[in-house]
């Protein structure tokens, strides 16, 4: 075994695994590194030729603009490369009751003044039966027009109301791997790992390659997937499994035809409940991504390709799916040693509220920003790394089981989901804390390291039909400022619907002309 310098620099960076977690991972950090690297720092991406990726379109969340605008990637030419669309959030349908019209937005804009008052008590406090969503925020409205989140005047990266992407995930990591390799200096090792070779503190040292040589690091970066080569296999890291609180782990998928060229492009992610999971519906230029999540120890293979078909109605005539098995957990940690696991190796939830991507994004940033200057403080860097990621996974699990507690639908998979022994402690409490006040800024969701903020938990729990008790003399003091961002809510509403294209229309004008760059 070789004995590590730990005063030495971390200068050489090895990415192991592509991807759209290996390519996302090696641009943020080449990005941020990029005047380092012109005297020394490297980023080197080794992935195996022959293996393939589990291709699924994919939705994201706003940051994703954020991250690809630092990368330096033209907005226009993701839309153009990817099949990339316009996401403005998902519509949950049928999810409390099961009824034909049960269902509720999460959109990605918050509240209006959010920042200055507290709408959910006033929203309460009213009469009628105006969705907290259609109250607060216009963007409801926009998905239910099929209206794009911009024009085409608005240059890239901006917006007009919040927006994300849905996107072709097989042209997504070429696209990625591209712009790394021939815009931020990423060396691309295609090969496979053969055997890893271990310093005397434990560390890799390198990797030695099946078609010969080796690659050698000071830090490793394991985007091998479920697999987790380094992390899990090498490192024998554990696996903490969440199927007692999160149960789908199968996904059957299809790609499904538009019937016109012209037909309408949803611009939010449409996601309806079915006996055992819920399916998800995304539109991308050319064609609908549709899947069912479900539960295998509630529902047959069989039966759930019925439910599917079902929901896809005529067009699913000659379709066949494919079965997508996954184990919902994460890593008991994400950094060993000189090894962190980012995407699938570090762990894998059910696709309800788009959250892979987005932790790649989160992880990939904490890595560049937090570099560590050599092994000796790696030890620090790390121990806060996996404070921060651990805490992340759990809110997101917390969140992702607050859409199955509310429910009141009858399937046993339903039912199951609202046996209190399979809520996460701290979703418990704060379930408690809201029936007597709505969530806001200050209710545990302060911290930098959130995902999902506040303003998330209240579209869903008032979507759902959560209702706070509230006393209507406890808003006195704020209603003035609440009853003013309500009408200028509704007064945007109605100029944004008059002038925003259709989401189709607008990915139409960007593949045709482009949108002018920042």
């Amino acid at each position: 075994m070789q004995t590590l310098n730990t005063s030495g620099p971390v200068r050489n960076i090895v990415i192991v695994g592509g991807g759209i977690a290996g390519w996302l991972t090696a641009g943020v950090i080449a990005a941020r590194h990029q005047g380092p690297m012109k005297s020394g720092f490297t980023v080197t991406l080794v992935e195996a030729p022959e293996i393939k990726n589990i291709d699924v379109d994919e939705g994201t969340w706003p940051t994703l603009r954020t991250t690809l605008e630092k990368m330096g990637v033209s907005e226009t030419e993701l839309f153009r490369r990817c099949d990339a669309t316009f996401r403005q959030g998902a519509r949950f349908a049928r999810w409390t009751t099961g009824a034909l019209d049960d269902g509720y937005y999460h959109p990605l804009m918050p509240p209006q003044g959010f920042h200055q008052v507290n709408l959910a008590p006033h929203w309460l406090e009213q009469p009628g039966n105006r969705s907290f969503c259609d109250s607060v925020t216009p963007q409801g409205a926009l998905c239910d027009q099929g209206l794009a989140p911009k024009t085409v005047a608005t240059p890239e990266y901006q917006a007009v109301a919040n927006y994300a992407y849905h996107l072709d995930a097989g042209k997504f990591a070429p696209f990625l791997q591209k712009h790394c390799t021939e815009r931020l200096g990423v060396r691309h090792v295609s090969a496979d790992v053969q055997s890893v070779r271990r310093a005397a503190n434990g560390d890799i040292a390198g990797l030695a390659l099946k078609q010969g040589g080796e690659v050698t690091g000071d830090l490793f970066v394991d985007c091998t997937g479920f697999a987790a080569l380094l992390l899990g296999k090498e490192l024998g890291v554990g696996f903490r499994d969440c199927g007692d609180v999160l149960f789908c782990d199968t996904a059957l998928v299809v790609q499904v035809p538009y019937e016109t060229p012209d037909d309408a492009i949803a611009s939010h992610t449409i996601s309806t409940a079915q006996s055992a999971g819920w399916t998800w519906d995304i539109g991308l230029p050319t064609r609908r991504s549709v899947g069912y999540v479900y539960s295998s120890r509630h529902i047959g293979e069989d039966q759930a390709a019925d439910e599917l078909m079902r929901y896809i109605g005529p067009q699913a005539k000659g379709l066949a799916p494919r079965k997508i098995p996954f184990r919902g957990g994460y890593r008991e940690t994400f950094w060993k040693n000189n090894c962190v696991a980012v995407g699938q190796a570090a762990g894998f939830l059910e696709p309800l509220e788009s959250s892979a991507i987005l932790l790649v994004e989160l992880s990939a940033k904490l890595i560049a920003e937090q570099m560590p200057a050599n092994r000796e403080v790696m030890e620090i860097v790390s121990a806060r790394f996996n404070e921060v990621t651990h805490y992340r996974w759990g809110r997101i699990i917390d969140f992702l089981k607050l859409h199955y507690v509310l429910t009141r639908r009858p399937e046993k998979f339903w039912r199951d989901n609202t046996d209190p022994a399979t809520v996460p402690g701290r979703l418990k409490n704060l379930l408690q804390i809201w029936k007597y006040q709505a969530p806001w800024l200050l209710d545990e969701f302060n911290r930098l390291e959130e995902v999902f903020p506040a303003a998330s938990y209240q579209y869903v729990l008032y979507g759902m039909g959560f209702r706070t008790q509230i006393d209507p003399c406890d808003n006195d003091a704020s209603r003035p400022l609440a009853v003013q961002h309500m009408r200028e809510n509704a007064a945007m509403a109605g100029r944004l619907r008059a002038a925003l294209p259709r989401n189709r229309d607008l990915v139409r004008k960007i593949q045709d002309y482009g949108l002018q760059p920042i």
